[in-house]
């Protein structure tokens, strides 16, 4: 039987890096689902089309090829690399342009139904660690374990700020974070929240091998 471990929770709360570490340690694949909808972002950007347009963006993720996808020995310090039609996009894919628009962009029926089926086949092919924002309440409602990670926003915009070498962008960051936790919790489809039966672990408090300690233990409970 598949494992299937979904994490949810805000932006800049520590999926990608617990996720990551998660997967490591239990010997499953990681597949960070916001890479998907940000690398259908960065694409409407560079293709003119209006992150406000539900169809024209569905019709662009049926048209896209977007992977995700273990780094390279060239990349030790990459958790993930996208690809975009062939193209490595892991660094354009996390710039501020395209950090104001992805909840606009991921909100739209038909860009989530785009991505759906990809996203239920990456988890149902081997073991998995799928992180995101509706892991757990859409992609994955049957998922073995659901974890939902939390942190202050002050804790995640200053973490952002340490990871892009800018301490005195802090306050952009945060305002970004407030604005980023209000659209994904307030969107009509699919809004972030916490799954039924979710573990809560707070990334302010415990650490990346802290949380990882507290879900191995949880699946070990499990007999998974």
């Amino acid at each position: 039987m598949t494992l299937c471990v979904a994490i949810d929770g805000p932006s800049g709360a520590g999926k990608s890096t617990v996720g990551h570490a998660l997967a490591q340690r239990i010997g499953a694949t990681f597949v960070d689902t916001g890479l998907m909808y940000r690398a259908l972002t960065l694409a409407a950007l560079e293709r003119g089309v209006d992150p406000d347009d539900g169809p024209a963006l569905g019709d662009l993720a049926g048209t896209c090829e977007i992977e995700v996808e273990r780094p390279g020995p060239e990349h030790p310090d990459r958790l993930e690399t996208v690809r975009l039609d062939g193209r490595d996009v892991t660094d354009a894919v996390r710039t501020p342009t395209v950090d104001r628009a992805v909840s606009a962009v991921s909100r739209h029926a038909e860009v989530r139904e785009a991505m759906l089926p990809v996203q239920r086949a990456a988890a149902f092919r081997h073991d998995t660690v799928m992180v995101g924002r509706d892991i757990g309440t859409v992609v994955l409602p049957d998922a073995t374990l659901k974890v939902y990670l939390v942190a202050a926003a002050a804790v995640r915009a200053g973490r952002r700020a340490a990871e892009m070498g800018a301490p005195e962008r802090y306050e952009e960051y945060l305002a970004e974070i407030l604005r980023r936790d209000t659209a994904d919790s307030g969107r009509e489809l699919a809004p972030l929240r916490q799954a039924e039966g979710a573990i809560v672990l707070d990334t302010g408090v415990l650490d990346v091998e802290g949380c990882v300690a507290v879900i191995v233990e949880r699946l070990e409970a499990m007999g998974a």
